[in-house]
């Protein structure tokens, strides 16, 4: 049996002014190779973009991979590792009732079952290159007004 392909990936979302239209993007790592991967949306808010590079970045993956997984969203970092148990457990609600973004964050949940995730937090810019890069091109995914 072989190990999972070990992966790295770094994603950001962008909106301006948010909500409006927003971009974002997901640099995938695997070897020596990278795949870089970017969408917008002509109407959305900054959380969505985090969500939508997540589920993007995952579904380009076609095999079970063991994944260093880069945001800058405490957003995004801190509802896939803290708060996803609990939505599930009440169907998909918050304990103050509706769930913002419930159709993503299915969809993350959906997207994380095949593989081994690290969750990390970088701070945004802060110097790292990879985030910076993400934060470029999901930026310059937003599209013009």
């Amino acid at each position: 049996m072989t190990s999972p392909t070990k992966v790295i990936i770094y994603t950001d979302g962008a909106c301006d002014p948010n909500p409006g239209p927003g971009g974002w993007a997901a640099l995938l790592r695997y070897g020596s190779h990278e795949r870089v991967l970017t969408g917008s949306d002509a109407q959305t808010t900054n959380n969505r973009m985090e969500l939508t590079a997540a589920v993007q970045a995952l579904d380009a993956l076609t095999r079970p991979s063991q994944i260093d997984f880069y945001t800058d969203s405490q957003y995004l970092r801190k509802g896939i590792t803290e708060w996803l148990p609990g939505w599930r457990a009440r169907n998909w609600r918050r304990k103050g009732g509706a769930l913002a973004n419930v159709d993503l964050w299915k969809a993350l949940d959906g997207s994380i079952q095949m593989h081994r995730i690290s969750w990390y937090w970088v701070r945004g810019h802060a110097g790292n290159p990879n985030n910076e890069r993400v934060d470029r091109l999901a930026r310059q995914s937003i599209p013009e007004r």
